[in-house]
């Protein structure tokens, strides 16, 4: 199969785009939170968890910490009980209160708005803060967790398997206006449609934009 150019590669991302656009116009962060500390506590609770258990735990764990200055202050043991449920419970809260302690020392108590900042807290790496910067601040980021990094492979738009140069690739073919939005279609569609197991080709509407389909 002779290779792709960059100009053909990104008309059928756009393609790809308009047809996300159709079929999931408003994807949307699962998580719930309501400003960017929440949707912090959240996202890094998230890792190996479902978003749904993370969401039947954070009502309890904001009550009694509804900022970063509380989650500092809050004994390790009863943040602990709190998260158990989530999974990797220890590292968890070591991350949580880490990062707090580095919100209320370095950043007043408010969590920073910039790739920079946010990627220098305990648990948060670059996935988590594209999650923070284009949720919670509006500022373009991609986040490129399993299902995102497997659609981007089967469509051809990236071959790499590491997540920060699937955003690369990603980022490259798409306008930074269109990327937090694609990353909720992406991940949706790869809930709904194209499953890591058995992706169902005959009743997705991409196949006629992706080269893995399967005929």
């Amino acid at each position: 199969m002779p290779r792709e150019s960059l100009q053909k590669k990104k008309l059928r991302a756009e393609a790809i785009r308009k047809e996300l656009d159709r079929l999931y116009p408003e994807a949307s962060c699962s998580l719930h939170f309501v400003d960017p500390y929440q949707l912090l506590v959240s996202t890094i609770l998230s890792a190996q968890c479902t978003d749904e258990r993370v969401n039947r735990v954070t009502p309890a764990l904001f009550e009694a910490a509804p900022d970063a200055a509380a989650l500092a202050r809050m004994p390790q043991r009863t943040l602990e009980k709190l998260i158990h449920s989530t999974g990797f419970f220890r590292s968890k809260s070591k991350n949580l209160k880490a990062a707090a302690k580095e919100i209320v020392s370095r950043h007043g108590g408010r969590v920073p708005g910039s790739m920079e900042d946010l990627t220098a807290l305990a648990g948060v790496g670059r996935k988590t803060a594209n999650v923070i910067l284009g949720n919670a601040f509006g500022v373009p980021g991609l986040p490129v967790d399993t299902h995102v990094g497997r659609l981007a492979r089967r469509l051809r738009l990236s071959g790499n398997e590491d997540p920060v140069k699937v955003e690369k690739d990603l980022c490259a073919l798409t306008p930074p206006e269109s990327w937090t939005l694609l990353s909720h279609q992406l991940i949706q569609h790869g809930r709904l449609v194209c499953s890591s197991r058995k992706p169902n080709c005959a009743a997705c509407t991409l196949a006629t934009h992706c080269p893995s389909r399967e005929i």
